[in-house]
């Protein structure tokens, strides 16, 4: 793999000081932190508590150290606008000759259960935008479907078949739907690779709330071209088209703190970096070649199917010797947050159970070190949350010790009276450190946006961004311990080999109403409660370093209530604030975005029905594979017919009626008898949950 832009020992050297001043800025700053608490602790005299704390101490400041300086070298690379593997990247992607004929690239949609207005709506301003581009003919779209009800399946056929008619893209928007839902999303992009994937040398793997303009997907290709030793480039997405309070803020924060973060990670990952699954462009051959997963030893949660298989996939890539970059520098990348602030937690359920799960591929063979360290780092971004409540928990309970501790003035007959020691200060300090290392990336941040007359318009100002930035820094204070209870609460069951599966988000702006947040935050409410009794009366001087945790805690039920308010949003987008570039100056991608939206709400396709609809009859039987079946399978699927011309569709579980459509001779026969017995009038118009008396005729099944 000797690519056109393989590094050259300068580029090398470049990379090893990058890493080797960031590893040993963390290090250093962790050696300093735990010196100020070891400080505050040894004069005191050392006891099993506090070498507790200390051991928790150093583990939970060395993640806080890492993000910090990580966010520090991406402010840097902002701010002076110098970045020497940036730069050879654009220069790259900045070559206007056409690509090659070889280079064809496939877009893969995977889907589950989504909702197909939204879905089809996205791929047709992707499809818009790259017409747009000069290289129209160098992509392919897939539509990856893995969806197991049956009415949002029928309705993702019709919407593919509408597309493709209207925007004459029939043999270049391509729709598959996957009988058995092996391994999840790794299967389904498997899928696509064993079959297809020996006719495209990229695919561009995106999620259902992707979008991506032209532009960028051909940048992206470009990049792969001119770095041969490159299997995958990480766009990072944008959050964007959300109008809630909660998902305005993180659109901000995102936004507005996110580049240096991201930034930062590229300074020091290089070409080890990570993939996140969606958003990236990857190299085919090497994919197919490298990334088969196996399924892990033992039982779900942790053994069975590797649910975050990006992480994996990345790793096993860098381990054959190909390069992972993350194009941080790169626009024209978006997707779209959970809207309340109990959507996000239930994404970060599943994801907490994946990563967890690579707590068993940390010291698997030959794995690069900065992949070792990706795994690392994705656990303890759980693990982290139960550490600090453990932390909260063994200082107050060293705390309550020291309060009842009576002390001693005099000594061994002495005259003169020893004061007993404060530590207020030294604790302070410590506290303070710890605290200005979470809070100073946000200033970098804005800094950064202040010293480009270019990010400050597009943020509407310097003044409103700053507002922006003070908001959201109370509203991320009183939301962590909130998250921090959620998570930690999510290890505890995963730890306990409770598994959640994989399922479908809830993608679009609702309320939270009254019962659904007493439900979520009941508990969390209590336990705040409880906490801060417990202080107040047996530790009141603990209680007080404590009250910035119990405040989100104890008013988790009306935060949670009121940041899903979309209306609270809109006031707040008309006052300036948590306003983001995209909506400043809309990307034309978005545009198209948001005119397909309209466009479905307005048209949407009602003669959806594949048990009446002949149209959508006909769609479906068409797009069914052929198969042969047994008879006990023949036997199977007569008896969900006889069944649902009894009692109708609704008395079929989910699975079965996914069986039943899943077989064209049982819907050919259900079709013809649903048109053979039913009156003239109510044909075609009737919900696929029909309902019948008639009595059961002679009926028979064919393969």
């Amino acid at each position: 793999m000797n690519g056109a832009t393989t590094s050259p020992a300068g580029a090398r050297l470049r990379g090893g000081m990058r890493r080797t001043v960031y590893l040993l800025l963390v290090a250093l700053t962790t050696l300093f932190a735990m010196s100020l608490l070891y400080a505050a602790y040894a004069s005191g005299g050392l006891t099993p508590l506090k070498i507790l704390l200390l051991f928790l101490y150093a583990i939970l400041i060395l993640w806080v150290a890492s993000s910090f300086w990580s966010a520090s070298m991406g402010f840097w690379l902002l701010f002076t606008r110098f970045d020497f593997f940036a730069r050879r990247r654009n220069a790259v992607a900045n070559d206007a000759t056409p690509l090659p004929a070889a280079a064809r690239t496939a877009i893969l949609m995977p889907l589950y259960n989504e909702d197909p207005h939204r879905v089809f709506a996205a791929i047709r301003a992707i499809w818009q935008s790259i017409q747009d581009t000069a290289e129209p003919d160098a992509f392919d779209f897939f539509v990856l479907s893995d969806t197991r009800e049956v009415n949002t399946w029928v309705r993702e056929e019709c919407e593919w078949f509408r597309l493709c008619e209207e925007m004459n893209a029939h043999g270049r928007i391509f729709y598959r739907h996957r009988k058995e839902n092996i391994a999840r999303k790794s299967g389904n992009i498997a899928d696509f690779v064993e079959r297809w994937g020996a006719s495209y040398r990229y695919m561009i793997v995106l999620d259902a709330d992707s979008i991506m303009a032209g532009d960028t997907l051909v940048r992206m290709v470009r990049m792969m071209e001119a770095n041969t030793d490159t299997a995958l480039i990480q766009a990072p997405p944008v959050p964007v088209n959300r109008e809630t309070l909660f998902a305005r803020v993180l659109q901000f924060a995102s936004a507005a703190y996110g580049p240096i973060f991201t930034a930062g990670a590229g300074f020091w990952q290089l070409g080890s970096s990570n993939f996140w699954g969606h958003n990236a462009i990857i190299r085919v051959a090497p994919f197919a070649e490298h990334c088969g997963l196996p399924s892990l030893p033992g039982r779900e949660p942790f053994g069975g199917v590797i649910l975050s298989h990006d992480f994996v996939e990345a790793a096993m890539l860098r381990r054959a010797g190909w390069r992972v970059w993350l194009a941080y520098e790169l626009k024209g990348s978006y997707e779209e947050l959970p809207p309340t602030l109990i959507d996000y937690a239930k994404r970060d359920r599943r994801w907490c159970e994946g990563n967890l799960q690579h707590t068993r591929l940390i010291n698997a063979r030959d794995m690069h070190p900065v992949s070792r360290l990706h795994f690392s780092m994705g656990v303890m971004s759980y693990l982290s949350s139960p550490l600090w409540i453990i932390f909260l928990i063994v200082a107050g309970i060293d705390a309550y010790i020291q309060a009842q501790a009576i002390p001693v003035y005099f000594f061994s007959g002495r005259i003169e009276p020893v004061w007993p020691v404060s530590f207020k200060v030294e604790m302070s300090i410590v506290l303070i450190f710890t605290l200005a290392m979470l809070f100073l990336p946000k200033i970098m941040a804005l800094i950064v946006i202040a010293s480009s007359p270019t990010r400050w318009r597009a943020f509407g100002g310097i003044v409103r961004p700053t507002i922006s930035a003070l908001l959201e820094t109370v509203f991320s204070i009183l939301v962590a311990p909130i998250l921090m209870l959620y998570q930690t609460k999510f290890v505890w069951a995963i730890l306990f080999r409770r598994t959640i599966g994989w399922p479908t988000q809830q993608r679009g702006d609702h309320r939270t109403h009254f019962n659904e947040a007493v439900s979520a935050h009941g508990v969390q409410t209590l336990i705040g409660l409880a906490a801060g009794l417990i202080s107040y009366f047996y530790v009141p001087d603990y209680f007080w370093w404590l009250s910035p945790v119990l405040c989100g805690v104890l008013l988790s039920i009306p935060i949670s209530m009121l940041s899903s308010s979309s209306q609270l949003g809109r006031i707040a987008r008309y006052m300036g604030l948590f306003t983001i570039p995209e909506e400043q100056q809309r990307p034309e991608v978005l545009e198209y975005f948001n005119t397909a939206m309209i466009d479905a709400s307005q048209r949407a396709i009602n003669d959806c029905d594949a048990i009446r609809s002949p149209y959508a009859h006909a769609l479906h039987i068409a797009l069914l594979p052929n198969e042969v079946l047994s008879r006990r399978q023949l036997h199977y699927l007569q008896g969900l017919l006889f069944k649902v011309m009894e009692e109708g569709t609704a008395s079929l579980s989910t699975n079965e009626l996914h069986d039943l459509f899943s077989h064209a001779a049982s819907l050919r026969e259900l079709h013809s008898w649903i048109w053979s017995t039913d009156s003239e009038d109510n044909r075609g118009q009737a919900p696929i949950n029909y309902r019948s008396d008639h009595k059961i005729k002679d009926l028979t099944l064919s393969t």
